[in-house]
């Protein structure tokens, strides 16, 4: 059994990775990454948080949170996002009634900084192209990197070729 720990900050700002059972490739199909985009809006009316920045790929999702002030429970807005989810997607159920549609557990990284953000908020933007799916960030929709170019963080281009800053980086 694993001695892993979360590590809860009250109003922490936290990268997550998040994958789909068996890297089954359920946000291929644009209309779940709709049922995910629904998922997140539910969760949110119950229990509020900023989503800073997110990137959907085929197989799993990265995204930047914000909690509210003296806030730690991110991972009740994980079981309620994951569970809402499953609950609008076709799939066979379990002898328990579940549907094994995700990995039972998740990455969760607390940014320590403004240069542990950037570099959490470039490996967010730039893992499209780091898979492969698209050659730079820009042709990617299912995030938010247009949203950042629009605010002015980043050029169009920008992502063409991999930043120094997150050579290494492994965070699947």
């Amino acid at each position: 059994m694993s001695d892993y720990r979360r590590l809860y900050r009250p109003g922490g700002t936290y990268f997550f990775t998040v994958v789909t059972h068996g890297r089954r490739p359920l946000f291929a199909d644009h209309q779940n990454v709709e049922k995910l985009r629904s998922a997140f809006r539910y969760v949110r009316t119950l229990r509020p948080f900023e989503i800073i920045a997110a990137v959907v790929l085929p197989d799993h999702l990265h995204c930047l949170w914000r909690l509210p002030v003296g806030d730690t429970d991110f991972s009740a807005r994980w079981q309620m996002i994951k569970t809402d989810f499953s609950r609008h997607v076709p799939a066979p159920a379990n002898k328990d009634g579940s549907k094994s549609l995700w990995q039972p557990r998740y990455w969760e990284h607390w940014i320590r900084d403004e240069e542990d953000l950037r570099r959490h908020l470039d490996y967010i933007h730039y893992n499209p192209a780091k898979h492969g799916l698209a050659s730079a960030p820009l042709e990617w929709e299912p995030g938010s990197f247009r949203r950042f170019v629009k605010m002015g963080w980043y050029e169009a281009a920008w992502g063409a070729s991999e930043p120094e800053n997150i050579r290494g980086m492994e965070l699947e």
